[in-house]
């Protein structure tokens, strides 16, 4: 069916006219096992079709389907009717839309056909399984476990096919159609339906963001369920105030991501409260398992009718309480007070503009999502600070994370330019908490993220064009003078000195390696020097602290001594017994054999993104 201009507007006045009265809810909640349901019977969802006003449409139960392999749950498959349903179909947002036979509640409104249906057809959870998931042990917060490529190799098309992997896809009811079993469908359309049946969509509200990152989460996350929505926070409204009436079954609701500044959150319906406890969605959110969401009000602003599939827009209000759970039948949390957050400062200024400004949001608190939304932050503040920046814009990104329990600070930052230097410059400022966040030791309290990001609108780099050794006769022992002359791409040349002080067991022929970080890293990854596994959350907080910059030249003492890397930590001058029995453990992986030792690495500042190597080979003499 066509949605033309004059279908758009009896869908509005639909609505208007619906919101007029209030639909009625059962006195007492009573509930109806999923045994009970039969077909034909009929009843009533309630929910929210625009501003804040429940609304009943009708439902009619067509059968019950089971998966019978997968989580071995339940599905009511019935169809919607009634308000603006005909014209829009099963409407992303209206997850959790509670439903009622009997005025018993059976379940919630949580799945659907996805795209181009030609009628409101939904699947519903039951609501014995929400309650009995609830009751159930927590899950353990999930973690993040694919690690990102390197900071300055990451493009958008890296970082969404990174992310898409890392994160699951929203599943079907049922893999199969030979995994379900039905009660009044015929058994070949159930299992087709099993199989096509999806969580109804997530609106996912983003205020203050640009159309990139629109785009970006879409890719990203769209799979997931998850869908980018314009929105924004009610006009008026504190994230931390709530002064509206109590929280009933069929009203908007949100997940809070982020909030201050920058604004991020589900929406969906609520199914149920009762004693404090809250139930929602019907779908997970991401599945996160154990969560510390804000639970926010929301405010429908108007429904978006699409052939595709129709959506709900919507406003975030007040924090209500917390999420605490993210499963496969719905979220649930209880009212009350909201869960901390993590603060994070950004302070962005334009070095050759004389312009800073500042910007304050807060983040959820989680293993996967906070490494995400931090660089969701950073990105959006790039792109819309520099929108009218030449691509090959410069960014020096220097921050901490600061740690509880004692830990103190993880400091990270570098230097990035070039076409992919805002992703590369915000991806920085996520990997140290990826790798924290998602580590093996042990939970990582993050307190707060601090970032000062410093821009050029010309590119800062420079190329290494000259090494000399500023000596006639070296010794073991002498501190020999390294000069070091750069050019930068405006024709500027640059001269430095750096200090290399010989080991006095030192003699013979030595050779210098000047080279630029990445050059250095790949060099090292080739020779089999991977960088040694931290063995304790200490030492990966020193080595995520000590990484090599890019607005630097590194300077290496090198010399022909046998010895080997052994489990990623590198030995030299070994005497050939040692070797010969290290050889004998090459099999198992953890052994590389090394042709010179790395006797010492000092580090030469340049101020500008620096690429080039150079070598020289000197003799030492004998005292």
């Amino acid at each position: 069916m066509r949605l033309t201009p004059s279908r758009f507007s009896a869908v509005a006045a639909g609505i208007a006219l619906g919101a007029a009265t209030l639909a009625p809810l059962p006195a007492v909640t009573s509930r109806m096992p999923v045994d009970e349901v039969e077909v034909g019977m009929r009843g009533f969802g309630v929910t929210v079709f625009g501003g804040a006003t429940r609304e009943r449409f009708d439902v009619q139960v067509l059968g019950v389907l089971t998966n019978v392999l997968g989580p071995r749950r339940s599905l009511i498959v019935a169809r919607l009717e009634g308000g603006p349903l005909a014209q829009t179909g099963v409407i992303q947002g209206m997850s959790g839309s509670p439903v009622y036979i009997d005025d018993r509640l059976v379940g919630a409104v949580s799945y659907a056909l996805g795209s181009f249906s030609r009628e409101a057809i939904a699947g519903i959870t039951p609501i014995e399984e929400m309650a009995a998931t609830d009751s159930t042990p927590l899950l353990a917060a999930r973690r993040w476990s694919t690690p990102l490529p390197p900071a300055r190799a990451v493009t958008r098309d890296t970082l969404v096919d990174v992310v898409a992997r890392a994160l699951p896809p929203a599943e079907p009811f049922a893999r199969r159609p030979g995994d379900v079993r039905a009660a009044g469908l015929p058994a070949v359309a159930a299992g087709r339906l099993g199989a096509l049946l999806r969580p109804i969509a997530t609106p996912l509200v983003l205020s203050g963001f640009t159309p990139e990152i629109h785009d970006l989460w879409s890719a990203a996350f769209g799979a997931g369920g998850l869908v980018p929505t314009v929105g924004g926070q009610r006009a008026g409204a504190s994230p931390s105030v709530d002064d509206g009436p109590p929280l009933e079954p069929g009203d908007p609701i949100g997940a809070s991501l982020i909030q201050g500044d920058l604004a991020m959150a589900g929406t969906g319906t609520v199914t149920l409260v009762e004693e404090g406890r809250v139930y929602a969605f019907g779908h997970p959110f991401y599945n996160l398992g154990r969560a510390q969401l804000p639970m926010t009000r929301a405010h429908v602003t108007t429904l978006l009718p699409s052939l595709a599939i129709s959506s709900r827009l919507a406003t975030i209000g007040p924090v209500l309480g917390t999420i605490d759970q993210d499963r496969s039948t719905g979220i649930y949390g209880s009212l009350g007070s909201g869960p901390e957050l993590i603060p994070v400062t950004l302070s962005i200024s334009a070095g050759d503009r004389r312009l800073r400004e500042r910007f304050s949001f807060e983040i959820i608190d989680d293993p996967l999502f906070t490494p995400i939304l931090t660089l969701t932050g950073v990105l959006n503040t790039f792109l819309s600070w520099n929108r009218d920046v030449a691509p090959s814009s410069t960014y020096e990104v220097s921050g901490t994370a600061a740690l509880g329990g004692g830990y103190g600070n993880v400091a990270f930052g570098n230097v990035f330019t070039g076409q992919s230097a805002a992703f590369s410059a915000a991806l920085s400022a996520t990997t140290p908490l990826m790798s924290l966040l998602g580590n093996r030791f042990g939970p990582v309290e993050v307190e707060r993220i601090d970032i000062d990001i410093n821009t050029y609108e010309r590119p800062r780099t420079a190329t290494l064009e000259q090494v000399r050794i500023d000596a006639d006769r070296i010794r073991p022992g002498d501190t020999v003078p390294i000069g070091v002359a750069v050019r930068t791409v405006e024709g500027v040349a640059i001269t430095n000195t750096v200090d290399v002080e010989l080991p006095r067991d030192v003699i013979g022929s030595v050779r210098l390696l000047v080279a630029d970080a990445t050059t250095l890293d790949r060099r090292e990854v080739q020779a089999g020097r991977q960088p040694q596994q931290a063995r304790s959350l200490p030492q990966l907080i020193r080595a995520l602290s000590t990484g090599r910059q890019q607005d630097r030249l590194y300077v290496q003492l090198l010399a022909s001594r046998p010895g080997a890397v052994v489990r990623g930590q590198p030995r030299a001058g070994l005497p050939p017994s040692v070797l010969a029995v290290l050889d004998g453990d090459r099999a198992g992986g953890d052994v590389t054999r090394l042709r010179e030792a790395t006797l010492g690495e000092w580090e030469v500042p340049i101020g500008y993104v620096t690429s080039g190597s150079r070598q020289l080979s000197f003799t030492v003499e004998a005292e």
